[in-house]
């Protein structure tokens, strides 16, 4: 596996996306990933891919 594939994963120009939907959907980053990848859900292709990444995203970030 390629080192530093996380930083590029998310090209720039998309940095925060999934963020600004979540927040416009009124909800944390994880509880919309989480809403987004349940079986039917009508989100775009591309929201679902995000949402996936931002779940593996999270399990490497510190917890407290």
């Amino acid at each position: 596996m390629a080192k530093k594939w996380m930083q590029k994963a998310v090209p720039e120009s998309h940095k925060g996306r999934f963020t600004k939907k979540a927040r416009a959907a009124g909800m944390s980053v994880s509880a919309y990933a989480a809403k987004v990848t349940k079986r039917g859900s009508k989100a775009s292709t591309t929201t679902k891919r995000q949402a996936n990444l931002a779940k593996t995203y999270a399990k490497y970030r510190p917890h407290k």
